[in-house]
């Protein structure tokens, strides 16, 4: 029997990180602030300010703690009202509430996306500020959501976690907000186990988000990699005033990630080609359904997302057994015990579960199933036809692929 591909290792680290992860073995240099300049993460925030065409970029140990450092460099007053998605991992409303902030949701609809009429509707006089995620790399309408809030001079972060070498309109994805927040950990495009890292143009915000992750005494100096007046300028207005949460990254994480980066595109393009691929395939079933993407968006994409149709529950629920019966591990993100992109998981929330109908339905038919670039076209074809099959387990052939 023929075993389907293993899909949750990453790619190996590039042979470039090695002199330097053992330079650094040798050295016991893996504290950030140890050299006076050109430190491993030093480097990789000029490098990845670079990429995205950014201004200032800062590295720190994870997505989440890059979303809480934005909410707090926003200087956010305690139980600001945060507008974000209801499709999201739980990590995101956790964000808010570790900055003393509280979680809005908004409904999402079966294409993955913000539900822009629920959006404007919630997104009155008390939001002070929104956290667009873009759940599993899939981009909401940018254009109006930015629209409504400049005109109501409501600041956005963008959660670009799934969302490296995305581009809307031309744009890169995670540059459109005030902030945008990128994730490193292992199942993301560039892996470094764990790791984070945001971008902005904004010196205010970067300055109070560099000394608030770790950047005590004036070690904040050592961001200063060429003149810059009005950074300079913000951190000196922001010394020995802000808390430390030290949320550093270390050298060791930099040197890992930084090889990676100049892979960036050849990841992007390989994983959009293996998307296609197998949602082409999928589509033609009547079972299943993979959305469009929105007309600016170019996704990078290292899973694909799929909608069942006309399935009940129980269906829904042998559709995943039978898909694991034939190797292919495929998560609903509503029928998953547990699940931490089920917002109503997160019972840290305060009040009572938000009523998203529209949501919820969404999640209790929408499956995810990982695709990392490295697949290969057959390894890919055999992953589509156990989900194809799986889904003619359950459902039969009483209507015919493709009508």
């Amino acid at each position: 029997m023929t075993l389907t591909p293993n899909v949750y290792d990453a790619e190996s680290i590039p042979e470039a990180a090695r002199a330097e992860i053992d330079r650094m073995l040798q050295s016991g240099d893996l504290f950030r602030y140890t050299a006076p300049e050109n430190a491993p993460v030093t480097l990789l925030e000029q490098e990845f300010a670079a990429l995205m065409g950014s201004k200032y970029a800062l590295a720190v140990s994870s997505c989440s703690a890059a979303l809480f450092l934005s909410l707090k460099a926003l200087g956010l007053p305690r139980d600001a009202r945060v507008l974000i998605p209801g499709f999201t991992f739980a990590a995101v409303p956790s964000s808010v509430i570790h900055a003393d902030c509280v979680p809005v949701l908004c409904e999402v609809g079966g294409n993955y996306r913000v539900d822009l009429a629920d959006f404007e509707a919630r997104l009155d006089n008390a939001i002070a500020a929104v956290i667009i995620s873009h759940m599993r790399g899939h981009t909401s309408d940018m254009d109006r959501i930015m629209a409504l809030c400049d005109a109501r001079s409501i600041p956005i972060i963008e959660d670009a976690a799934h969302s490296l070498g995305t581009t809307w309109g031309g744009r890169n994805i995670g540059t459109i907000g005030r902030i945008g927040c990128f994730s490193f950990q292992s199942y993301k495009l560039v892996n470094a186990g764990e790791g984070g890292i945001m971008v902005s143009d904004d010196p205010e915000l970067i300055a109070r988000a560099v000394i608030m992750s770790g950047a005590y005494e004036h070690n904040w100096a050592k961001h200063l990699t060429a003149p810059d007046p009005a950074l300079e300028a913000a951190f000196a207005r922001a010394q020995n005033r802000l808390p430390l949460y030290n949320l550093r990254l270390n050298n060791l994480s930099a040197a890992i990630i930084r090889p990676q980066l100049p892979e960036v595109t050849r990841r992007v393009a390989q994983g959009r080609a293996n998307h296609d691929h197998v949602a082409a395939r999928l589509n033609a079933s009547p079972w299943l359904h993979v959305p469009e993407k929105l007309a600016p968006e170019e996704r990078a994409p290292d899973s694909i997302q799929f909608n069942l149709v006309d399935m009940t529950d129980t269906e829904t629920r042998a559709f995943a057994a039978a898909a694991a019966a034939r190797g292919v591990k495929v998560q609903v993100f509503g029928q998953s015990t547990d699940n931490a992109r089920a917002f109503w998981n997160w019972q840290f929330l305060p009040g009572a579960t938000p009523d998203l109908p529209k949501t919820r339905a969404m999640l209790m038919r929408a499956c995810d199933t990982r695709l990392p670039a490295r697949l290969t076209r057959t390894e890919l074809d055999m992953i589509a036809e156990a989900i194809l099959m799986a889904a003619t387990d359950v459902m039969g052939n009483s209507r015919a692929y493709g009508t």
